[in-house]
């Protein structure tokens, strides 16, 4: 792994850094974190206030819970998959669940399965149930509950899937689901029905896909999701891209991710390197709460936008994580300043067991009020709503 992609900063009680030298510390080499894994101590590690910030910071966390590993590993996107927290023992060694939490793991079984990546976990307040990244990621009782207008696939996507993971819905682009793997479980996700499936899809499901493409001269616009396809690994995201790329009439490629602020680590030189190859190329990344940019997750989009990359912002309105305006105001501004520009807030939608996370379409609209006009107009997104049954945005 190249030593660049190596660095990473743990310090939470500095102030926050500029847009110039959060751009700076992203293409620094990895030599300035000594042997120990203590970082530089002149470099901070959030663009969000300390109050906000977890009660244990990543150093502190990853000296507690995995005091084997050395910052190199913990800076290695391989070792973050590779200790995913999955089981309810490990869970409850870093965070006091609550009775709510504690019933559904114990209750949730196959039908709940969660997967929290270990830099992703030390964001998490373990004192707090009603912490915005915890809420986002560990199952809660509320999880059992099915609302009867809730559905496995709400938005009928297989309904318009042509292909064995190539949903054509729109006249002029398609989704491409090329993995259902994912780093880590959002609890509200839409194609959770898909989280338990294997990592990648067969060479044969990609290749069906790719000739699809092909056949169909009106697709000028290909999305590339899942799972998360940043969680492939470089060639293989790069065979769908270069076969993609080589279709005349697709104008542009999309990637969806959450990588950026759940596994920041994934995003190197090497893959920033080979993903510049196939512009015009864009990227939209899931975001869901401000404190989710952290000094990593800052330098990981610095990345991305230096190999020439736009890059949108997809934000999912949550109750109890972001349905007010101050929260959102502050996670748009964040993501300006993170070279993020606001494209869609979306209503949740209606997957099984997440009515706990719906609000009400009038808060949708008053947060968006409360934005344009009081606030940059880079800074608003377009509020959607997927409408259920596949009548789409």
């Amino acid at each position: 792994m190249p030593k660049s992609a190596l660095k990473v900063v743990t310090s939470l009680t500095q102030e926050p850094p500029s847009v110039h030298s959060v751009r700076k510390d992203a293409q620094e080499s990895a030599s300035e974190i000594n042997d120990d894994g203590e970082p530089p101590s002149s470099c901070p590690l959030s663009l969000v206030s300390t109050k906000n910030q977890p009660v244990n910071n990543a150093y502190q966390f990853r000296k507690r819970f995995y005091p084997l590993a050395n910052q190199r590993d913990w800076n290695d996107w391989h070792w973050q998959l590779a200790n995913r927290i999955t089981d309810v023992e490990t869970l409850a060694k870093m965070i006091h669940l609550s009775a709510a939490e504690e019933e559904a793991l114990q209750r949730g079984g196959n039908h709940l399965p969660f997967a929290i990546t270990p830099y992703y976990a030390s964001l998490i307040d373990p004192n707090d149930p009603s912490d915005p990244i915890r809420l986002c990621v560990v199952p809660t009782a509320n999880e059992l509950y099915i609302d009867p207008s809730e559905e496995q696939d709400p938005l009928s996507e297989e309904h318009d899937e042509a292909v064995p993971g190539l949903i054509h819905r729109y006249p002029d682009r398609v989704l491409f689901l090329a993995t259902s793997f994912c780093s880590t479980y959002c609890r509200y996700c839409t194609r959770s029905r898909m989280v338990s499936e294997s990592c990648t899809k067969g060479t044969a499901h990609i290749q069906m896909g790719i000739e699809y493409i092909k056949a169909h001269p009106e697709i000028r616009d290909v999305l590339i999701s899942g799972g998360d396809p940043l969680t492939m690994t470089d060639d293989a995201l790069e065979n769908i891209l270069r076969q993609v790329r080589a279709i005349p009439h697709v104008e542009f490629i999309r990637i969806g991710t959450k990588v950026p602020t759940v596994l920041p680590q994934r995003i190197t030189p090497k893959l920033t390197k080979m993903l510049r190859r196939y512009h015009p190329l864009f990227i939209s990344i899931h975001a869901a709460h401000p404190k989710e940019f952290t000094k990593e997750a800052v330098a990981a989009c610095a990345r991305l936008a230096d190999a020439g990359i736009p890059l949108g912002s997809q934000t999912v309105l949550l109750k109890g994580v972001n349905d007010n305006v101050d929260t959102m105001r502050k996670l748009m501004h964040t993501l300006l300043m993170a070279r993020v520009r606001p494209y869609y807030l979306y209503q949740c939608d209606p997957v099984q067991g997440t009515s706990h996370f719906r609000t009400p379409v009038d808060k949708g609209v008053e947060i968006i009020a409360h934005l344009r006009g009081y606030t940059s107009g880079y800074a608003v997104p377009t509020y959607v709503i997927d409408a259920p049954g596949g009548g789409g945005k």
